[in-house]
C-alpha cells in the first residue's frame, strides 16, 4: 500500500477495502485501500471518523453533498477529509455512511450526517490534515492512501 508502514501487507487482497490508523506522534495518520479510488476515499473518511467517534448507533439526519474534482492527485484526498472537518467544527455533525461516485467530468461525495451530540466521542476532533505524507494512488491491489491528520 502506498505510505505503507509494513505489517498487513501480506494480508490484503485484491478488491478488498479498508483501513486502518497507525502510531504517530502527537497526530493520527490513517491509511486506507480500496478496489477503485473512489473506494479508497471512502475507507480514508471511515478511518478519519473511527479516530474521534463512535458512529456504529447514531443514525444519519441529513445528506450533505460535495463536489470534488476528478483529480487523481494527493489534493483530492485533503479536499474530501478537510470537507469531513469542516463538517464537524462548523455544523457539528460527523458522516456515518460515506459514498463516493463519478459525477460527469467530477466526483461527488455524499456525506450521511449525525448530529455530534448523538454520537459518541472516543478521542480528539480532527483539526487539519498535513500535507507532510499524504498520497493517494495505484498500487498493486486497486487503491491506497495515506494521510496524516492534526489533533
Amino acid at each position: 500500500m502506498v505510505g505503507e508502514s509494513g505489517d498487513e501487507r501480506a494480508g490484503r487482497r485484491q478488491g478488498d477495502n479498508g483501513h486502518r490508523t497507525v502510531p504517530h506522534t502527537a497526530d493520527v495518520r490513517i491509511e486506507a485501500w480500496g478496489a477503485s479510488r473512489e473506494q479508497c476515499l471512502v475507507e480514508a473518511v471511515l478511518g478519519l471518523v473511527e479516530c474521534f467517534a463512535d458512529v456504529s448507533r447514531a443514525h444519519p439526519t441529513a445528506v450533505e453533498r460535495v463536489h470534488l474534482s476528478d483529480d487523481d492527485g494527493d489534493d483530492l484526498l485533503a479536499a474530501l477529509l478537510d470537507e469531513v472537518i469542516l463538517e464537524l467544527e462548523v455544523r457539528g455533525r460527523v458522516p456515518v455512511d460515506v459514498v463516493v461516485e463519478p459525477a460527469g467530468e467530477a466526483l461527488e461525495a455524499r456525506l450521511a450526517v449525525a448530529e455530534l451530540s448523538d454520537v459518541e466521542i472516543v478521542g480528539a476532533a480532527p483539526k487539519g490534515v498535513s500535507w507532510h505524507g499524504l498520497h493517494i494512488g495505484v498500487d498493486p491491489y486497486g487503491w491506497s492512501c495515506a494521510v496524516t491528520v492534526d489533533v
